[in-house]
């Protein structure tokens, strides 16, 4: 373990220094593109205007033969586009393939100006971070860049799950963590081959109503995710990094996308993943506080004043712990603001 006094100490000479604390900019959506497929890759610019952020993907959607094209791809992209306010991400290849130093080595070198977090697939424990940690600090250095890179974990694996209070507290370079639902399914042994979302065998049936156990008994699907989900959250609230759901899979089902984008929202992830156009829009409006909750929230903290006390706004008492809860919207609303002119309107900000 390193020492607390050391901890924000760069890890290679002239490396840049760590952030104390993690920028938290609009991460409604991670939106995800194959840097080998021309076509995506043409529709980059007008995508980038409509997403909080954009990501590279270099891992498992890229096909074998075309894990070099991709890495260049990306490079070519980041070198050819100003994306403004919108933050550039990428996911490497994982950490046990033969693609990933690669994968950093080019992309520190070539586009380190421009890359904001590289999202590592499949991280076990805080090993997998340290060993990131490290090389991205000698990769950045060698680069002369000024500004650190940040690094996000998916949760994948059973071990992951085990160790995530470790690995969100693993390093200063860590951004958050994302559920990855279908790779985690298949490390659990889970009886479901959906990428996220519920399943219908996973219920709750209310008690007989009478001798016919077969009559009257609504039936509930539950959320699979609940348990995962809410300990990732933990895990990023302690340590002061960001909480993602993952994958919706099911691209033509928006309905049940923005029910689950929703909990996640709901349990305090910021952001979720958008696989697909049409999820960008889910995203964004899931994520986005109502204006309505918005105004709520304006009216409690302004009648709570300090904070302290207790006052009743519509017939619900409001107290510190509510005040403390409002404040959050709040926060949240004139981040998304800033960025967005409709949504300022809309809350009146």
């Amino acid at each position: 373990m390193r020492s607390p006094r050391a901890f924000f100490r760069p890890l290679a000479v002239g490396a840049p220094v760590p952030n104390v604390d993690i920028p938290f900019k609009p991460s409604r959506m991670i939106h995800f593109f194959d840097p080998s497929n021309e076509k995506m890759a043409a529709k980059v610019p007008d995508i980038a205007k409509k997403v909080d952020i954009l990501l590279g993907n270099l891992e498992d959607a890229v096909k074998t033969d075309k894990k070099e094209a991709a890495r260049q791809g990306l490079v070519d992209i980041a070198k050819a586009n100003d994306f403004g306010d919108t933050q550039l991400w990428t996911r490497v290849n994982s950490l046990d393939s033969p693609w990933v130093l690669d994968d950093l080595i080019t992309l520190v070198s070539e586009i380190g100006d421009k890359l904001d977090v590289i999202m590592v697939p499949k991280v076990e424990g805080p090993q997998d971070i340290h060993y990131v940690d490290r090389l991205l600090a000698q990769l950045e250095a060698r680069a002369g860049l000024e500004r650190q890179i940040l690094v996000h974990a998916i949760l994948e694996t059973a071990e992951g799950v085990a160790n995530v209070e470790e690995i969100a507290a693993a390093s200063p370079r860590m951004q958050g963590i994302s559920l990855g639902p279908a790779d985690l399914a298949a490390s659990r042994r889970m009886k479901t081959a959906r990428v996220g979302g519920g399943h219908p065998g996973y219920l709750v049936r209310q008690d007989p109503t009478g001798d016919d156990l077969t009559e009257g008994r609504a039936i509930y699907q539950q959320d699979l995710w609940h348990y995962t989900i809410a300990r990732m959250v933990d895990a990023c609230a302690m340590n002061g990094i960001l909480p993602f759901y993952g994958p919706f899979g099911d691209i033509k089902d928006v309905v049940a996308c923005e029910d689950q984008f929703r909990n996640a929202f709901l349990l305090g992830c910021v952001g979720a993943w958008s696989l697909h156009p049409v999820q960008i829009d889910i995203a964004k409006k899931v994520f986005s506080p109502s204006p309505e909750d918005v105004a709520h929230a304006k009216r409690v903290v302004e009648a709570m004043g300090d904070g302290s006390g207790a006052v009743m706004i519509d017939g619900k008492m409001e107290d510190d712990a509510s005040c403390k809860q409002n404040i959050v919207m709040l926060d949240l609303a004139k981040a998304l603001a800033e960025r967005d002119p409709e949504l300022a309107a809309a809350y009146d900000l």
